[in-house]
């Protein structure tokens, strides 16, 4: 792991593999990026992969204050401009998607594409029961951020009662905010997910230029139980551009979006 960070921030831990256009992997809440090791050595077989820990995540410390998600993109946004100088795709899962997507509509200049992985745009999206669960996560969890966090095992609790603090409040996006995004987007959800179904369509109608993948016969953790079957979806998202559909409805003309490898 290396450590990057724009002046006046703290350090931020990150891993790096492969070559190729630059796309940053956004980890979910409560664990870091080790989240992912199942899908980044594939892709990074076509990308620059960038798997950054969130502050109070993995391998990066804590700061002061609560939780926020504008302050993870803020210093996303710090990280991609020191590494990449320029725009990159973000795969956002989880609470890792709700940072992208806030990263977008705050910083449009940096996202060329976003796929969204299961994550809510507003905190109302999650099922009945999740935010309360967030209070007493499960063990492996707790054991997981002490085998890596500078701040020690016995910091746990207090990233624990910050994130359950943080998903009572944010996010809180509206159908409106989710109207000014720009860049090309995939919506990508479990069909038996810890998301309401009804909120990923409404998720995946207010944005412009969004694409939906109900990935079938999985949960909340998709990415690791079909780890083949989303790879293919988010490889061809990234990579090619929009095919031109025989009969479409809501997307009534197709823009002509060249690949990553040629932007």
């Amino acid at each position: 792991m290396t450590t990057s960070a724009s002046d006046g921030d703290p350090p931020v831990s990150y891993r790096e593999d492969g070559d190729g256009p630059p796309l940053l992997l956004l980890h979910p809440g409560g664990t870091d990026g080790r989240a992912f090791s199942t899908l980044s050595p594939r892709l990074a077989s076509r990308f620059r992969v960038i798997v950054p820990d969130r502050s109070g995540h993995g391998r990066t410390p804590d700061a002061p204050g609560p939780f926020s998600f504008a302050g993870w993109a803020r210093e996303t946004a710090a990280l991609a401009e020191r590494l990449a100088g320029g725009p990159v795709a973000v795969l956002g899962y989880s609470d890792g998607a709700i940072v992208g997507l806030t990263l977008a509509l705050h910083r449009p200049d940096l996202v060329r594409r976003l796929a969204f992985v299961a994550g809510v745009f507003h905190a109302d999206g999650w099922e009945p029961g999740v935010v309360d669960a967030l209070e007493d996560p499960p063990a492996f969890m707790g054991e997981a951020y002490a085998e890596v966090s500078p701040d020690g095992r016995d910091h746990w609790p207090v990233v624990v009662a910050k994130a359950a603090a943080l998903h009572r409040e944010e996010p809180a996006f509206t159908e409106a905010d989710l109207g000014r995004l720009d860049a090309r987007t995939l919506v990508m959800v479990a069909d038996d997910d810890i998301i309401t179904l009804e909120h990923t369509i409404d998720l995946y109608r207010a944005i412009p230029n969004a694409e939906l993948a109900v990935v079938p016969g999985t949960s909340h953790f998709l990415l690791q139980e079909k780890p083949a079957a989303c790879n293919a979806i988010i490889v061809d998202f990234l990579t090619k551009v929009p095919v031109p559909t025989v009969a479409p409805v809501r997307r009534a003309t197709t823009t002509n979006i060249p690949p990553m490898a040629e932007r």
